[in-house]
Parts: C-alpha cells; sequence; structure tokens
C-alpha cells in the first residue's frame, strides 16, 4: 500500500478536481478545479518515470540504472500550456465580470435566458 501512495494521492487529486469542476457553478472555483486536475495528469506522468537508484542518462560504466528524462520534460511543457490556460481562463472570468456583473454560472444563464426572452417578447410579426 504505501509503495502506491503517490499514485493514491493521484486519483484523489483527480477525483477532487473533476469534482470541483462539476460542482461548482463558481467559474473562478472552475479554474481552480481545473487547475488541481491538471496537477493530478502531472503526478500521473512523472511518478513512473523517476526509479529509485536510477541516474541521468549519461553514459558510463559505473551507472547502470538509468531514470526516464522525456516524463519530466513533457510535463515540464504541460505546466507552460497550464499555466496559459489558467492565465486565459482567469482573464476570460474578469471580462465576464465586467459583462454580466457575476461570475455565478447560473446568474450568466438567468440574465442570458431573460435578455432573449426580452428580444422574442418586442420582436414584431411579419
Amino acid at each position: 500500500m504505501i509503495g502506491h501512495f503517490s499514485y493514491i494521492v493521484t486519483v484523489f487529486l483527480m477525483v477532487a478536481g473533476l469534482y470541483i469542476l462539476i460542482a461548482c457553478s463558481n467559474l473562478i472555483k472552475k479554474l481552480v478545479g481545473l487547475s488541481i486536475f491538471q496537477t493530478s495528469v502531472y503526478l500521473l506522468y512523472i511518478v513512473p518515470g523517476k526509479l529509485v537508484g536510477g541516474t541521468a542518462p549519461i553514459i558510463s560504466p559505473q551507472y547502470t540504472v538509468y531514470s526516464n528524462p522525456l516524463p519530466h520534460v513533457l510535463i515540464l511543457t504541460a505546466i507552460v500550456v497550464g499555466v496559459a490556460t489558467l492565465a486565459l481562463g482567469l482573464a476570460l472570468a474578469v471580462r465576464i465580470r465586467e459583462a454580466y456583473g457575476s461570475i455565478e454560472e447560473d446568474e450568466i444563464l438567468a440574465r442570458d435566458h431573460a435578455v432573449i426572452a426580452t428580444e422574442a417578447a418586442n420582436e414584431e410579426p411579419l
């Protein structure tokens, strides 16, 4: 069980992030849930990439076990993309707050439905 602790943490973070994405109507909370979910995916790739006793893949007669550097490089790229996604999401949340006066999904949808209903009522028949 202790050998799989990192996988247990990964699954917990994945479930927690997915729950926050589904359950919360606040856009900022949804972005936090997405960030937690992304972190779990990072762990899912990083954990098997490190071998106990493994060294950097430098060919030398004194080392026989090497760690694969590819997962670390891929996750570094994913972190950069994740930060950019989070920044874009926060910028969109600010613009939505300016346009609608709220970042609650339910309030935004209710306001949109009210505008559509008002436009339909004011429309003149042909």
